[in-house]
C-alpha cells in the first residue's frame, strides 16, 4: 500500500512539472521580426574579399566590411550567417563611437533573434573572422566562405559577402 502511494505520488510530481514546463515554455514571447521598409537602404561598398595566402600558423583572417544606411527609416540587420563553423561574424552599430553597440557572435549555426538597428547616415561594421586552423592540418587549400545578413530593405532584403583565400602551411 505504501509502495502505491509513492508511485502515485512521484507521478503526480512528475505531472506538475511537466505542466509547469509547457506552460512556460508557451508563454516564451516569439522573436521579434524586422519591419519592411521602403525608406531604409542598405549600402555596402564591397561584397567580396580575397585574403590571398593565409598562414595555416598564422593569426587568424579578418575582414570589415562596412554596412551603411543610406535611406531615411532605420535598417534593421537580422539573421546573420556564416557558411562554416570556422568562421564567425559580429556586427557593430556606430563603430566609431565608444559605447557601439556590438551583436552577438554569429556563426554557421548561430540563430539568434537579434536585430540591429542602424539609424539614417550611420554605419555598421560586419566583423568576420575566419580560423584557418580549425579543420586541421588537412584543411589547407582554397577556401571560401559566405555570410548572410537579412534587412528590412525591400530593395536588398538579403545581404551576402564572400571571402576567399589559400591557406597554405
Amino acid at each position: 500500500m505504501d509502495n502505491k502511494k509513492i508511485i502515485i505520488g512521484l507521478v503526480a510530481v512528475t505531472l506538475v512539472i511537466l505542466v509547469g514546463g509547457v506552460m512556460l515554455v508557451g508563454s516564451a514571447p516569439a522573436p521579434k521580426a524586422i519591419q519592411a521598409s521602403q525608406n531604409a537602404k542598405a549600402e555596402t561598398s564591397e561584397t567580396s574579399f580575397d585574403w590571398g595566402e593565409i598562414k595555416y600558423d598564422g593569426p587568424k583572417a579578418t575582414k570589415t566590411f562596412k554596412i551603411k544606411n543610406a535611406g531615411s527609416d532605420i535598417l534593421q540587420l537580422t539573421k546573420v550567417k556564416t557558411s562554416c563553423t570556422c568562421t564567425t561574424a559580429q556586427i557593430i552599430i556606430n563603430p566609431s563611437d565608444p559605447n557601439a553597440k556590438r551583436s552577438p557572435i554569429f556563426s554557421m549555426h548561430a540563430a539568434a533573434g537579434w536585430i540591429g538597428e542602424v539609424t539614417a547616415g550611420q554605419e555598421a561594421d560586419l566583423v568576420v573572422i575566419f580560423d584557418q586552423s580549425f579543420h586541421g592540418p588537412s584543411g589547407v587549400g582554397p577556401i571560401e566562405r559566405l555570410i548572410s545578413v537579412e534587412t528590412n530593405d525591400v530593395k536588398s532584403p538579403k545581404l551576402e559577402f564572400t571571402l576567399t583565400g589559400n591557406v597554405v602551411k
